[in-house]
C-alpha cells in the first residue's frame, strides 16, 4: 500500500500551500545531486503515450546515462525499434505492465519487477493499469572478444538477499548478473535501522539511486544530507559516498552503475 506521500506524489499533488515559505532540499553540484521528487514538472517523450516523464538524470546533468520516472497511464507505453546503441533497463515502483521482447512471448511485470532490454532487441511496454516505472538508457559499450548481453526478466523477490561484506544488517541484491557482457549493474540494498556502509566509497562508477523506503543520510562529496522515500541521488565518478539508516523501520535503495569496462583513453 502507498505512503500518504507516495499517494500524494502519484497524483501530482505533492506542493506546498500558498501560506508556506518555499524550501528545497534539492542540491545540484558538479560530483553529485540530491534531486526529491516534488521539484519535478512532468513532461512528455515522442513514441510515449499516455505518459508523464520526468527525466531525473541526464548529459545535462553531468551523467552518462539517463534516469526516468516515468508515469504510465492504463493503456498507455512505447514501440521502441532496436536501434543498435542504447541499452534499457525497466524497474516497476507501482502498478502492472506488460513487455514484449523482440518476438518473445509477452511477460507481465508488476510492483518489484523488472527487465533488461540489450542494445540490438526491440521492445514494446503497455501498461495495464496506472503503473510508475523507473527507465535507465545508457549506450551499450562493446568490448573486444565479449558478446552482446541477453534480455532478462524477473522479480527483485526472487533475488537472493546477500549480507554485505558479512553484514547481516546490509543486504544486497543483484538484479543483473556480473559477467562480462553486462556493461551495466543494477542492484537493491537494504539496511536495517541503524545499519550503513562499513566505510566511504570512491570508484570511478557513477550512480543513480532510487530511495525504496525507508529514511537515512547520505554522505555525498563533503556532506551528510537527509535522505527519503521516492529521493533520487546521481553520484558521479569518483564522488566519496556512503549510507546510514536512520528511521524506525528498513531503508532500501536501487541503484545503478556502470561496470566491467576499461576507460577510455
Amino acid at each position: 500500500m502507498a505512503t500518504p506521500r507516495r499517494a500524494l506524489l502519484e497524483t501530482g499533488h505533492l506542493m506546498r500551500s500558498p501560506t508556506q515559505l518555499l524550501h528545497s532540499r534539492t542540491r545540484v553540484r558538479d560530483r553529485y545531486a540530491l534531486l526529491p521528487i516534488e521539484g519535478f514538472p512532468p513532461s512528455r517523450l515522442p513514441g510515449w503515450t499516455g505518459t508523464e516523464a520526468r527525466i531525473q538524470a541526464s548529459p545535462a546533468l553531468g551523467a552518462a546515462f539517463a534516469w526516468y520516472h516515468l508515469r504510465v497511464s492504463a493503456g498507455g507505453g512505447t514501440d521502441h525499434a532496436r536501434d543498435d546503441r542504447v541499452e534499457t533497463f525497466f524497474y516497476v515502483l507501482n502498478g502492472a505492465v506488460l513487455i514484449v521482447i523482440n518476438d518473445d512471448a509477452p511477460q507481465r511485470l508488476v510492483t518489484g519487477s523488472f527487465a533488461f532490454v540489450p542494445h540490438d532487441t526491440r521492445f514494446r511496454v503497455e501498461a495495464h493499469q496506472d503503473s510508475v516505472v523507473i527507465m535507465i538508457r545508457k549506450a551499450y559499450k562493446p568490448a573486444v572478444g565479449i558478446k552482446s548481453p541477453k534480455p532478462l526478466v524477473g522479480s527483485a523477490s526472487s533475488v537472493p538477499a546477500t549480507p554485505f561484506m558479512g553484514l547481516a544488517g546490509a543486504r544486497l541484491q543483484s538484479l543483473i548478473p556480473d559477467e562480462l557482457e553486462y556493461d551495466l549493474a543494477v542492484n537493491i540494498f537494504t539496511f536495517d535501522p541503524g545499519n550503513s556502509l562499513p566505510y566511504v566509497e570512491t570508484h570511478v562508477m557513477e550512480h543513480g539511486l532510487h530511495v525504496l523506503e525507508g529514511k537515512g543520510i547520505y554522505f555525498l562529496g563533503d556532506d551528510w544530507m537527509e535522505v527519503e522515500q521516492d529521493d533520487f541521488i546521481w553520484m558521479g565518478p569518483y564522488c566519496p559516498q556512503s549510507f546510514y539508516a536512520t528511521g524506525p523501520a528498513p531503508a532500501k535503495y536501487i541503484y545503478y552503475k556502470n561496470v566491467n569496462r576499461d576507460v577510455t583513453l
